[in-house]
């Protein structure tokens, strides 16, 4: 922040409310200069002498120069003692000390800034005195000089922003702080979601920091997530690309499942433990996915992983008879069982009802009849056999 002293408004500051700025108007009357200790004495006494051959300085210099290093040392602390010491809010006693005391509103008009930035700046005071970081209005008193805190700390509790005192704008200035950020930062971009979405749009590193947080919220926020996924199924490119994406996922979730639990899934849905040898390629290729960077697609590298341990698996069930003959029992069975469950839901009394049948359904049936004929016949001599 630039703040402006008129050389001869300073000159009639003492005994007035404070000097008038050009810009961004803000109070404060610094006090003495501290002590330095020797080594700063030596350079000062050098620059002093520099200066007595130079000329004089200016006495305006001299104060801009005070007035610069206290707001380096105590940042807005320096203003809000000003407001601490000097303003009594609506509702409180005019007594003893306290009548020196004006308004808020008539600080600020003698301040020429608005009631509110004095508020926020009273209200900054008191939550600080609230954790013993500065004395309590009631023992401040016009003109009196007290320790200030560091300008490090006043971020932390001088919000510029009216938005930080309202529901939201406090879960803000909270998220801000856990991101270890200052509030007002946040609640600037909170503020301009036009800014924010011209960054997103121009700058691939605040799309990204976009979708990390749009993905954190929407792990709690069911009706984010349902929105999101709407916004998806209802475009097209979106939705073939999350579809492929899904395929990639499921591929390498099936790899990983070997290598963490060391058991294959069969073509017939069999588990049964994985031969070392396939466990060992499903390592292989895993590691190669997992040191693939967020940009790299991993749909051909999943694709390929997944094609050759599947193809291992196929080969592990060949190479054992024992789990080749259930491998072709299961599969038999559940085709049978899809097959029944087919039949199963003809409705041939609607068929009867509407008039729809025709000869080729008849047709059909009989070649099913004579199918299922021809397979029980063969069942029942492989039984007899055994």
């Amino acid at each position: 922040m630039t703040i402006a002293f008129t050389p001869s408004e300073t000159a009639s500051a003492e005994g007035a409310a404070g000097p008038v700025m050009a810009e961004e108007p803000e109070f404060w009357e610094p006090p003495a200069p501290e002590p330095r200790d020797e080594h700063d004495a030596q350079h000062t006494g050098d620059r002093e002498e520099e200066d007595r051959d130079a000329g004089e300085v200016d006495p305006v210099v001299v104060r801009d120069a005070h007035d610069f290093g206290v707001y380096a040392r105590t940042g807005g602390w320096a203003f809000a003692l000003k407001v601490a010491r000097s303003v009594r809010p609506g509702g409180q006693a005019a007594e003893g000390e306290a009548r020196r005391k004006v308004s808020a509103k008539a600080f600020a008009e003698l301040a020429g800034c608005s009631p509110e930035r004095v508020m926020r700046h009273y209200k900054a005071w008191d939550v600080a005195a609230d954790d013993g970081l500065v004395p309590q209005f009631e023992v401040l008193v016009p003109g009196e000089d007290v320790e200030l805190p560091d300008a490090d700390v006043w971020i932390s509790y001088y919000s510029s922003r009216n938005s930080a005192g309202s529901v939201r704008g406090q879960a803000i200035s909270a998220a801000a702080e856990a991101e270890g950020i200052r509030p007002t930062k946040a609640l600037e971009v909170a503020e301009n979601p036009t800014a924010l979405r011209a960054a997103i749009l121009a700058d691939p590193g605040t799309a990204e920091a976009a979708r990390g947080a749009l993905l954190d919220r929407m792990k709690e926020d069911p009706a984010l997530q349902t929105e999101m996924a709407r916004a998806f199924v209802r475009t097209d490119d979106l939705k073939k690309a999350v579809a492929s994406e899904a395929k990639a996922a499921d591929r390498i979730g099936y790899v990983r499942q070997i290598v963490e639990k060391g058991q294959i899934k069969t073509p017939a849905g069999q588990t049964v433990e994985a031969p070392p040898e396939l466990r060992a390629e499903a390592e292989r290729h895993l590691s190669l996915l997992d040191e693939l960077d967020d940009s790299e697609e991993t749909g051909e590298w999943a694709g390929e992983a997944y094609d050759t341990v599947r193809g291992l698996v196929a080969k592990a069930v060949e190479e054992d008879p024992a789990l080749r003959v259930q491998e072709r029992r299961t599969k038999f069975y559940s085709s049978l069982q899809r097959a029944t469950k087919v039949f199963e839901e003809l409705t041939l009394d609607e068929v009867l009802e509407e008039e729809v049948f025709e000869d080729d359904m008849l047709q059909r049936l009989e070649a099913l009849q004579e199918a299922i004929g021809s397979c029980i016949s063969a069942l029942r001599r492989a039984s007899t056999a055994s």
